[in-house]
């Protein structure tokens, strides 16, 4: 789940908040995943270090609160590229996932 949650960060870049990273998962993925779970995974990379987060301006459409943004660190960026190298290795020595049989 973080891994994910993750890459919709990079993907929407200063959009990075629940609603839009909820529908990135949705659209892109086929999971729907409840607000709390995307939060919650946001909170454990942020203690990481793999992102940073900052509160928007107030807005009255939303009863004064404001938006919690949230952007990918160069830690995060790093992370993303070492799990990127290991999982096509991983997925590589498989040859049922790559079509071939044994």
């Amino acid at each position: 789940m973080q891994l994910m949650v993750l890459l919709a960060a990079v993907r929407l870049g200063d959009e990075a908040y629940g609603v839009p990273i909820s529908k990135e998962l949705l659209i892109l993925a086929g999971r729907e995943v409840a607000f709390g779970s995307i939060y919650a995974a946001l909170d454990r990379l942020e203690q990481k270090g793999f992102v940073t987060s900052l509160l928007g301006d107030p807005k009255p459409e939303r009863g004064g609160r404001a938006k919690r943004y949230f952007r990918v660190t160069p830690v995060g960026l790093r992370v993303l590229r070492i799990t990127r190298t290991a999982l096509i290795n991983l997925w590589s020595s498989i040859p049922l996932l790559e079509g071939r049989r044994t």
